[in-house]
Order: structure tokens, then sequence, then C-alpha cells
């Protein structure tokens, strides 16, 4: 078995309502595609093309997706891991389909992250879980002035790069069960902090284009930026990470 790309594709996707209403968040559609399938083939782009989907809500609407899919060179299970489950629930359900290193990432999540180069920082520090991150942006459009007070100009919601959040791709390895907090059920406040806690989570700092599809003002935004055919998630050249 080769690296294989967990992705969470369970949730209800409640900011999204009233539209995830009949279709799973995953299914919304971006560019005229459902956004996980930009997930998958951004990571297609990069060689890897081994999937597992770990599904709940409509998961029978994701599998008839997944059916679908014109790509015969590509591995994919899809996997009912429960519709309440958390998302790190839903990474433990699935231990078994894959091997000693993982990719995992979230449905909705698009950048044109450099996934080899996260994968040889991941085997090279030696920890078992690796973060991927980028610079905090901001929700508010900034104000620039000098020392006295006069305004020299405004920057549109701006990178704050003294914060960083969470960009939602991760490597693992298989070992990283053997210390998963009980009951670990969600990813980012119960099985990231214990991982830390423990010295084996690094960070892989992004410097490039992300954007999390939370509402479907964010699939109209993402879709804005595809209109001509190159979406910036989806880039030839990544920008330099570190």
């Amino acid at each position: 078995m080769g690296i294989r790309t967990v992705i969470l594709c369970g949730g209800k996707g409640t900011r999204a309502y009233p539209l995830t209403e009949s279709v799973p968040k995953p299914l919304l559609e971006v560019a005229g595609q459902p956004v996980v399938q930009h997930v998958m083939e951004l990571y297609a782009a990069h060689g890897f093309t081994d999937f597992v989907l770990a599904t709940g809500y409509k998961h029978e609407l994701v599998v008839e997706f997944a059916e679908g899919l014109n790509h015969s060179d590509w591995t994919i299970d899809v996997v009912d891991t429960g519709e309440a489950t958390n998302t790190g629930g839903r990474v433990r359900k699935v231990a078994d389909l894959v091997d000693d290193t993982f990719f995992v990432t979230y449905s909705d999540g698009l950048g044109d992250v450099d996934l080899e180069g996260t994968l040889v920082h991941h085997q090279a520090h030696g920890g078992y879980a690796t973060m991927t991150t980028v610079p905090l942006p901001s929700q508010y459009g900034t104000v620039v002035f000098d020392d006295s007070g006069r305004v020299e100009g405004f920057k549109e919601k701006p990178k704050l790069p003294d914060h960083y959040i969470n960009a939602g791709f991760f490597v693992l390895d298989k070992r990283c069960f053997d210390h998963w907090p009980d009951p670990g059920e969600d990813l980012e406040r119960d099985v990231l902090p214990a991982f830390a806690a423990d010295g084996e989570l690094f960070v892989y700092k992004h410097k490039g284009f992300w954007k999390s599809m939370d509402t479907y003002k964010d699939a109209l935004e993402l879709t804005a930026l595809a209109a001509d055919g190159s979406p910036p998630w989806m880039r030839s050249e990544n920008p330099a990470s570190s």
C-alpha cells in the first residue's frame, strides 16, 4: 500500500445551511464541481491518487459521487464512519486502511501546498505528526499610518505573519494511534494538543494560496478565483515553503 490520503467528509456543514440540508458539504460545488473533487485533484496532481473518504452525513451521496468519478487511475475507499462521529474519531476509524505514513485533510480546504515538501519535512523531523500552517488572514482591512498618525494607506484583509493557523493538511505516522487520546473525538481540540504535549507535532509553514470553504460566500469567492480556468490552488509552481 502506498501513501494514502484520508479526507474527512462526514460533517453536516451547518455554516453552509440551508444548502447542506440536501447535499453534504463536500459535494457543494466550486467552479462547477464538488469541492472535495478539487481537493482530490490537488493531491492527484502531486502523484497521490489513493484516497479514503471518511463519511458520515449523507454517506450514500458521497458513495454515488465517488462511483461517478472518471478517474480509473485513482483508488477510492468510501467508509461510513458514523454521522455523529467527530473529526478525530473519523481518522481513528480508518486506521486499518492506512500504511506507516499517510496524509489527512479536510474536504473543504484548498491551497497550493507543496505536498512533497511537506512529506519530506515530516520524514526529516522524526515526530509522528506534521500540521501545515498558514499566516492568519485578517477578516478586516487594516489601516497603515506613520508615527505622527498620518494615514498612509489601507490593506484589504492582509495576512498577519506573526500568527499562524492550522491549514488542515496533515502528515501522520501510523504509530500516532498508539498515542491517541481517549476518546480523541475532536482532531483540533483533543488529538493535536495531545500530540503537541508528547513533543511529536511539528509544523510546516505554507506561504502560498490557501482558503477554506466554510460558507456559500466562500464557495462563490473560490469559484470567482477559478474563473480563468487556472485555480490558484492548482498552480504548477508552489511558492517557497519551509
